[in-house]
């Protein structure tokens, strides 16, 4: 006969309890471990409140000691939507429902424990939840908005955001995108300086250029392309390139690295560039 330990975590465990749970079940001998996916309580406070059987960005605050971050945006390729049946409404849908998303988890995050939290919006209603579980940063992880529209990007970073990216956009795109999510801050009655800034590009480094060329064509990418949409060239040339955007306000770079079995590239960019940026 095998025997599996099965948990209920909802009941009144925190990810490092049953981490320890599950690590003895496995030195013990026992067959498996398994876990039940309910969300609240049969009985008691139920706090520290339920791990999901998933993965939800507070669970995972607590699994890395309060390192997660959390970037949320409308979707745009439509395409996966379409593969995997997820609707894909329009784009004002898509903004107006992120509005409220973004409403509802900074809401969860930051209802203090024993209260509860309600809302009542055009796509979701909440009422009485715990709120639980909650991460491990207080009073939350930092929320990430990005892109570079105009208007309602600009508008939801203002008022939600911690971190403001914009993504393989050009330097001068980069620094209107900029310039209007500080207006929005204005406009909103909040410090532009709150915000933290940031810039997302595709990075190809090479030594030399013909190291640059063999890195571009492996992720079947022109040159001059990446030079002019993205990070490309020697050390020397990203690191002029970032000292722009940081004069344009970004304090953090996202470097895009499309081929994942090059790590000579990740070697050459801590060892060239990093030290120059940092």
């Amino acid at each position: 006969m095998e025997l599996r330990i099965f948990t209920e975590p909802q009941e009144g465990a925190d990810y490092a309890t049953l981490l320890s749970v599950a690590q003895a079940t496995e030195r013990l001998g026992f067959d498996a471990f398994f876990r039940s996916d309910h969300y609240l309580t049969m009985s008691g406070s139920g706090l520290p409140g339920p791990t999901d059987a998933w993965i939800t960005v507070a669970q995972v605050d607590q699994m890395s000691g309060g390192r997660a971050e959390l970037g949320l945006g409308t979707g745009w390729f439509d395409a996966e939507h379409t593969a995997y049946g997820i609707p894909f409404p329009p784009v004002g849908e898509r903004f107006a429902r992120l509005e409220e998303q973004l409403e509802i988890i900074i809401g969860l995050w930051e209802t203090p424990a024993g209260e509860t939290f309600s809302f009542d919006g055009t796509y979701y209603t909440l009422s009485g939840s715990p709120a639980l579980p909650k991460p491990a940063q207080r009073p939350r992880p930092p929320v990430l908005v990005g892109g570079d529209g105009p208007t309602r990007t600009p508008r939801l970073a203002a008022r939600f955001a911690d971190e403001y990216n914009v993504p393989f956009a050009t330097l001068e795109a980069t620094v209107a995108a900029f310039g209007r999510v500080r207006e929005a801050c204005r406009a909103a009655g909040r410090d532009p300086g709150s915000l933290r800034y940031s810039a997302a590009q595709t990075v190809c480094c090479g030594r030399d250029e013909a190291e640059v060329a063999r890195r571009a064509q492996a992720i079947g990418e022109p040159v001059d392309d990446l030079r002019h949409g993205g990070l490309a060239g020697s050390p020397a040339e990203i690191v002029d390139k970032l000292g722009r955007f940081a004069e344009a306000g970004a304090t953090r770079a996202y470097l895009q690295v499309l081929d994942l079995h090059d790590l000579d590239h990740l070697e050459l960019i801590a060892a060239d560039v990093m030290p120059q940026v940092g």
